[in-house]
């Protein structure tokens, strides 16, 4: 599955890790200030 997880941030991040590791596809975006 493609999966987009807006938010990097702790849980954004931990999240798409968790994702990644059952085999989806995934891109993460977050905006730098």
């Amino acid at each position: 599955m493609k999966i987009s997880v807006i938010g990097c941030g702790y849980v954004g991040l931990i999240t798409g890790v968790c994702l990644a590791e059952m085999g989806h596809s995934l891109i993460c975006v977050d905006n730098n200030e």
